[in-house]
């Protein structure tokens, strides 16, 4: 993501920045600060690596369960 002052932030902490000006700042301020935002960061590269795996899972229709 692109901030407005033209910084680029990616991963873990862009998905925690979006998340936060969505109203959920209680609980993405505290995961980023260290070393909670090393997890985080682990986390989003563990799913954006395994990206089909996970969308089998969470995004299945009702077609899909069969």
């Amino acid at each position: 993501m692109i901030e407005p002052d033209g910084r680029v932030i990616r991963g873990g902490r862009a998905v925690l920045r979006v998340f936060g000006g969505l109203g959920w700042w209680p609980i993405t301020t505290p995961l980023s600060w260290p070393p909670m935002i090393w997890f985080v960061e682990l986390g989003y590269r563990v799913v954006a690596n395994n990206r089909i795996l996970f969308s089998k899972f969470f995004f299945r229709t009702d077609h899909d369960k069969d």
